[in-house]
């Protein structure tokens, strides 16, 4: 499609291969954008307004709460609660799933998101994002349940991120390819800037914490020994999951984040981050596992579970594989 399409455009555009389509998962992706703008409205103010900072509050992962993500979990719920496209909402931020009021229309979607991933990254002006992926409902009834979230990664019907960085990108998929959207502020639209993304087989970065070497498995020591012998790769790490894996898809590579001695069942939260990613990276091109299974078979048994996530070109992520399987070298 021509480069410069509108989001709306371009949502309208593969909704009409479909001629099953009701235009309701289109109007839904629409109000994302929606909700993507007015974050990235508050996020360009960082410094002149009071949005900077913490609350005093914790979020359910015992983590302090920065003003910025209170705002950002806000604005997607209040942004998409009344369009009687969605049954319930998940947020990092919250404990318990939020059902839609029964003073709005429930739809057939449930949502699940980051509002704010890297949060801790506002203050110092480096990127920061939005994850989010989106499942059809399977409870029957008025009232969506707990089994509504807890599906495996195999039946993701959209998943996607926003970056806020030296522009805002929209990126999303719904099975047909990868693509992504730049949004233009002099007429606040989203423009379609890369299509059906494709990311290469063999990269020439690794991305790691290695502020966490001495809790490291020895298989995860012994590959990134490797890497820097080989001097095959260099080492670039945002602290933003958006941000890196951003990079990691448009140039290839590697994005890990194992479990270690300190958390074997690893950080990251399957539901609100491993899945969206995985299903982005897979429609790309890549491969996501967690060390030993495939991201999308996880079935969740927890809102906020935490996985492992080895992630990116498909050539990088086997030879990490191999070093996990042969066990260590030492």
């Amino acid at each position: 499609m021509e480069r410069g399409t509108t989001l709306t455009r371009f949502i309208l555009e593969q909704e009409r291969k479909h001629p099953e389509a009701t235009g309701e998962f289109t109007a839904l992706i629409n109000d994302i954008g929606i909700a993507a703008k007015l974050v990235a409205r508050e996020v360009s103010k960082a410094g002149l307004v009071d949005i900077l900072g913490l609350t005093g509050k914790k979020n359910v992962h015992g983590e302090q709460v920065q003003k910025l993500d209170e705002f950002a979990n806000e604005v997607f719920i209040r942004s998409l609660e009344f369009t009687g496209h969605l049954a319930a909402i998940a947020s990092e931020e919250m404990e318990d799933f939020c059902p839609v009021p029964e003073y709005f229309p429930r739809g057939k979607y449930i949502l699940l998101m980051d509002p704010l991933d890297g949060s801790s990254n506002i203050d110092v002006n480096i990127s920061i994002g939005t994850i989010f992926c989106i499942f059809k409902r399977k409870s029957n009834g008025n009232s969506p349940s707990l089994r509504d979230f807890l599906q495996s990664g195999n039946a993701i019907v959209c998943a996607g991120y926003v970056i806020y960085g030296s522009s805002t990108m929209l990126v999303y998929s719904t099975g047909q390819g990868v693509h992504g959207f730049t949004l233009d502020p002099s007429i606040g639209e989203f423009l379609l800037s890369h299509e059906y993304i494709k990311i290469p087989e063999k990269g020439k970065i690794y991305s790691i914490n290695e502020g966490n070497y001495s809790i490291w498995e020895d298989w995860t020591k012994d590959y990134v020994e490797h890497v820097k012998k080989s001097k095959e790769k260099s080492l670039r790490y945002v602290g933003t999951l958006v941000a890196d894996m951003h990079r990691t898809l448009l140039k290839g590579g590697i994005f890990l984040y194992p479990g270690d001695k300190k958390s074997p069942s690893g950080k990251l939260r399957l539901l609100y981050e491993c899945f969206p990613m995985a299903y982005l990276v897979e429609q790309a091109g890549g491969v996501a596992t967690d060390g030993d299974v495939r991201i999308l078979d996880k079935i969740p048994v927890e809102l906020h579970e935490r996985s492992p996530l080895i992630i990116g070109s498909r050539l990088d992520v086997e030879e990490v594989i191999k070093f996990k399987k042969g066990g260590s070298q030492r």
